[in-house]
């Protein structure tokens, strides 16, 4: 598994997933429950690869 997810891409990244994480305490009901999409985006950056990246063909890691 190579890295394909750079440096400014995984602090977006933990960003949108805090903010994704923070609805499950927001929101009321069963809509909270969408704020555990918020897994995706800091899964994705703490492990530096994502899925989505190698279909589409995008590499944002300055690494090679």
């Amino acid at each position: 598994m190579q890295m394909n997810v750079g440096g400014t891409d995984k602090v977006v990244r933990i960003l949108v997933g805090l903010v994704l994480l923070s609805l499950l305490f927001l929101l009321k009901g069963n809509a909270r429950w969408f704020g555990l999409l918020g897994l995706v985006p800091l899964v994705t950056a703490f492990a530096g690869f994502c899925p989505l990246y190698t279909l589409v063909g995008v590499n944002t890691c300055p690494k090679k």
